[in-house]
């Protein structure tokens, strides 16, 4: 199994320290989110700073710790109805997909929420309007993504922009290219309310969005007293692993921890491989 961590969550230290710490709890790869690990990094800056010497750096420091970077975080709004901000997240985007390629990462990961100033006919994240100027968005990205050889993999969220599998298909469709791909993080398309439907959420996510997925996000959740779903480490709540874990089995797909500490990180693995040596 291929298990991973954000480096985010591990005990602070510079990036070889990070992976450091990473390689000594038993983890295989990593998601690495530049502006969250490197004091010296902002996102703004990733045009400009994100050079072949730098690609150099951090590439010899996976290699030298022996993990894999299977994400390059780059967590910021496609769907802003700013348009010079729009072109500016544009660029950075880009500038991550070509140090991406440089560095070896299997995917730059993103998501696509929606921007609070947004104003459409429907509630921003459902609309088509919202749906439409995502997809203009990510044209120039994925351009870019095929020029230089990298992947973009957007993850489905339930209160996101693409917020189902079905939505997930239809950005696919509409974007036909192979540097298209998906993270699927099964917690993040169950929303409160359908918490008793989660195992039918993930059959149906499996069925439609299989064969583009190229990373798992792997965390648990528990339900509030108020309602809410909260996210937690591996093995804390009341999510079920078979499906994804029989999902993985053979297709060499990364599996990145979230929402774990540096004191329970080495359980949530070792509890993942337990569930995965049961089935």
């Amino acid at each position: 199994m291929n298990i991973g961590i954000r480096l985010h969550d591990t005990a602070p230290g510079t990036l070889k320290e990070r992976l450091g710490f990473a390689r000594a709890q038993g983890f295989s790869c990593a998601h690495v989110a530049l502006s969250k690990v490197l004091d010296d990094f902002a996102m703004e800056d990733a045009p400009e700073k994100l050079t072949d010497e730098y690609a150099r750096r951090v590439r010899k420091e996976f290699d030298e710790s022996g993990l894999e970077c299977a994400v390059l975080g780059c967590y910021l709004n496609l769907a802003d109805p700013n348009p010079e901000r729009r072109k500016q997240t544009q660029e950075i985007y880009k500038a991550h997909l070509r140090f991406a390629a440089k560095i070896g990462t299997r995917v730059v990961g993103t998501e696509t929420y929606a921007n609070p100033e947004s104003v459409f006919s429907d509630p921003a994240p459902q609309s088509e309007e919202a749906f439409q100027l995502l997809l203009d968005s990510l044209k120039p990205v994925i351009r870019c993504a095929e020029e230089c050889g990298a992947v973009l993999a957007v993850e489905p969220v339930w209160c996101h922009i693409i917020s189902t599998p079905e939505r997930a298909v239809r950005m696919l469709e509409e974007l036909p290219s192979e540097n298209l791909q998906i993270i699927l993080d099964a917690v993040n398309l169950i929303a409160p309310e359908e918490v008793n439907r989660a195992e039918d959420i993930i059959r149906n996510a499996i069925s439609l969005l299989g064969d583009r997925v190229r990373i798992l996000h792997m965390k648990d959740y528990v339900i509030t007293p108020e309602g809410e779903l909260d996210a937690c480490a591996c093995g804390l709540g009341s999510m079920r692993y078979e499906q994804l874990l029989s999902f993985a089995a053979g297709r060499d797909l990364p599996m990145t921890l979230e929402n774990t500490v540096p004191d329970n990180a080495e359980e949530a693995r070792l509890f993942l491989e337990r569930t995965a040596g049961r089935l």
